[in-house]
Protein backbone atom coordinates (compact mmCIF):
# COMPACT_ATOMS: atom_id res chain seq x y z
CA UNK A 1 0.00 0.00 0.00
CA UNK A 2 2.96 2.23 0.73
CA UNK A 3 4.81 1.94 -2.63
CA UNK A 4 1.23 2.44 -4.28
CA UNK A 5 0.96 5.91 -2.53
CA UNK A 6 4.49 6.49 -3.51
CA UNK A 7 4.73 6.02 -6.64
CA UNK A 8 1.43 8.09 -7.02
CA UNK A 9 2.90 10.89 -5.45
CA UNK A 10 5.92 10.77 -7.63
CA UNK A 11 3.22 10.43 -11.15
CA UNK A 12 1.49 13.32 -10.05
CA UNK A 13 4.94 15.33 -9.03
CA UNK A 14 6.13 14.52 -12.43
CA UNK A 15 3.22 15.28 -14.44
CA UNK A 16 2.51 19.18 -12.70
CA UNK A 17 6.34 19.70 -13.30
CA UNK A 18 5.99 18.55 -17.18
CA UNK A 19 2.99 20.89 -16.95
CA UNK A 20 4.32 23.86 -15.74
CA UNK A 21 7.75 23.76 -17.96
CA UNK A 22 5.10 23.34 -21.09
CA UNK A 23 3.35 26.08 -20.31
CA UNK A 24 6.21 28.33 -19.59
CA UNK A 25 7.84 27.08 -22.78
CA UNK A 26 4.16 28.51 -24.78
CA UNK A 27 4.28 31.91 -22.61
CA UNK A 28 7.57 32.54 -24.07
CA UNK A 29 6.80 31.49 -27.01
CA UNK A 30 3.84 34.00 -27.49
CA UNK A 31 5.79 36.80 -25.92
CA UNK A 32 8.51 36.28 -28.31
CA UNK A 33 5.36 36.29 -31.15
CA UNK A 34 4.11 39.68 -29.72
CA UNK A 35 7.25 41.16 -29.27
CA UNK A 36 8.40 40.33 -32.89
CA UNK A 37 4.09 41.24 -33.96
CA UNK A 38 4.07 44.58 -32.67
CA UNK A 39 7.40 45.69 -33.77
CA UNK A 40 6.64 44.56 -37.25
CA UNK A 41 3.80 46.55 -36.91
CA UNK A 42 5.61 49.07 -35.50
CA UNK A 43 8.50 49.26 -38.77
CA UNK A 44 5.21 49.00 -41.44
CA UNK A 45 3.28 51.33 -39.87
CA UNK A 46 6.75 53.73 -39.99
CA UNK A 47 7.26 52.67 -43.20
CA UNK A 48 4.14 53.55 -44.90
CA UNK A 49 3.72 56.92 -43.63
CA UNK A 50 5.63 58.30 -40.58
CA UNK A 51 3.52 60.71 -39.84
CA UNK A 52 0.11 58.70 -39.01
CA UNK A 53 2.27 56.62 -37.07
CA UNK A 54 2.92 59.56 -34.45
CA UNK A 55 -0.47 60.54 -34.67
CA UNK A 56 -1.85 57.14 -34.13
CA UNK A 57 0.34 56.55 -31.29
CA UNK A 58 -0.81 60.24 -29.83
CA UNK A 59 -3.97 59.14 -29.88
CA UNK A 60 -3.36 55.43 -28.73
CA UNK A 61 -1.68 57.22 -25.42
CA UNK A 62 -4.38 59.38 -25.21
CA UNK A 63 -7.18 56.61 -24.63
CA UNK A 64 -4.41 54.68 -22.49
CA UNK A 65 -4.44 57.83 -20.29
CA UNK A 66 -8.02 58.49 -20.44
CA UNK A 67 -8.48 54.63 -19.66
CA UNK A 68 -5.68 55.00 -16.67
CA UNK A 69 -7.89 57.83 -15.32
CA UNK A 70 -11.10 55.96 -15.44
CA UNK A 71 -10.07 53.35 -13.89
CA UNK A 72 -8.36 54.68 -10.66
CA UNK A 73 -11.19 57.44 -10.41
CA UNK A 74 -13.85 56.89 -7.69
CA UNK A 75 -17.05 56.84 -9.39
CA UNK A 76 -20.20 57.53 -7.76
CA UNK A 77 -21.90 54.73 -5.59
CA UNK A 78 -24.00 52.59 -7.68
CA UNK A 79 -23.13 54.43 -11.40
CA UNK A 80 -21.72 52.10 -13.23
CA UNK A 81 -18.67 53.36 -16.51
CA UNK A 82 -20.92 53.68 -19.55
CA UNK A 83 -19.86 54.37 -23.23
CA UNK A 84 -16.12 55.46 -24.21
CA UNK A 85 -15.55 55.38 -20.55
CA UNK A 86 -15.67 51.47 -20.61
CA UNK A 87 -14.19 51.27 -23.59
CA UNK A 88 -11.07 53.19 -23.02
CA UNK A 89 -10.91 51.35 -19.17
CA UNK A 90 -11.43 47.94 -20.96
CA UNK A 91 -8.26 49.58 -23.37
CA UNK A 92 -5.93 50.20 -20.34
CA UNK A 93 -6.51 47.06 -18.55
CA UNK A 94 -5.83 45.00 -21.82
CA UNK A 95 -2.78 47.20 -22.63
CA UNK A 96 -1.18 47.24 -19.02
CA UNK A 97 -2.03 43.59 -18.67
CA UNK A 98 -0.04 42.95 -21.74
CA UNK A 99 2.95 45.38 -20.31
CA UNK A 100 3.34 43.24 -17.43
CA UNK A 101 3.00 39.82 -19.24
CA UNK A 102 5.90 40.74 -21.82
CA UNK A 103 8.17 42.54 -18.66
CA UNK A 104 7.80 38.76 -17.19
CA UNK A 105 8.17 36.44 -19.93
CA UNK A 106 9.47 39.19 -23.32
CA UNK A 107 12.58 39.97 -21.50
CA UNK A 108 14.06 36.28 -21.93
CA UNK A 109 13.06 36.90 -25.63
CA UNK A 110 16.17 35.35 -27.37
CA UNK A 111 14.88 35.89 -30.83
CA UNK A 112 15.55 39.05 -31.52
Amino acid sequence: MGVRKAVKGVAEFLMETVGEVVAEVLLGVLACALVLGLGLGLYLSWSFSPRSTVVGLGVLSLVFAHGGWRTYRDTAEGRRRRGVAALTTAFFTLTATTAVFLLFYGTGCDCL
